[in-house]
């Protein structure tokens, strides 16, 4: 008997303790796209957070600019909490963010149709759904018959510039004859 309340009055202070743990909120004090922000820390700190599992149109792209602004309508100004404390190759934080009243804003883009799940780096089947269902009900991006994923758009891209510096490097090189050597060459 004194082992169950024991038991008991431990698991009544774990749980207490769960519940009543403080949680860091950021404010978000800026949408750069789709799926990058800026938040700032209690501390005033600045954090650019890369939306992890979800990629948005490019700003250059069809739907970029919507985009932008679902996320800024959905989040500025607001407080929010990050999930995940992973960087990316630039630097940026990389994680889920989560309104106070619970929305995760990662999923609300794509249940809304401004994302892709980024099936190279997510394995979500909620995400897979919600894009399944967003795709059949052609909101956002998918209102386009064929719309292009950022991924092969950004390749497009960069292929497009390398070949761009390509052609000025292989400009032939038109050399001047000099008079002399015309003159000199013509029979």
């Amino acid at each position: 008997m004194l082992k169950k309340s024991l038991f008991l009055c431990l698991l009544v202070l774990i749980i207490f303790i769960g519940c009543n743990k403080n949680e860091t909120l950021y404010k978000v004090v800026g949408v750069k796209d789709g799926d990058t922000m800026v938040l700032l820390s209690p501390d005033k700190q600045s954090i650019t957070v890369r939306l992890a599992e979800v990629d948005c149109p490019e700003k250059s792209q069809a739907f970029g600019q919507a985009a932008k602004q679902f996320t800024s309508a959905l989040c500025f100004g607001k407080m929010v909490k990050l999930v995940g404390n992973q960087h990316d190759r630039y630097g940026r934080t990389v994680g889920e963010v989560v309104l106070e009243n619970g929305t995760n804003v990662n999923h609300e883009l794509v249940k809304q149709g401004y994302a892709w799940q980024y099936r190279t780096y997510s394995k979500s089947m909620e995400l897979a759904m919600l894009e399944q269902q967003a795709r059949q009900n052609r909101l956002g991006l998918w209102q386009d018959e064929n719309p292009t994923p950022p991924w092969n758009f950004r390749k497009e891209e960069k292929t497009q510039r390398v070949e761009k510096k390509v052609k000025k490097v292989k400009k032939p090189n038109k050399k001047r004859r000099s008079r002399k050597h015309q003159d000199t060459v013509a029979f």
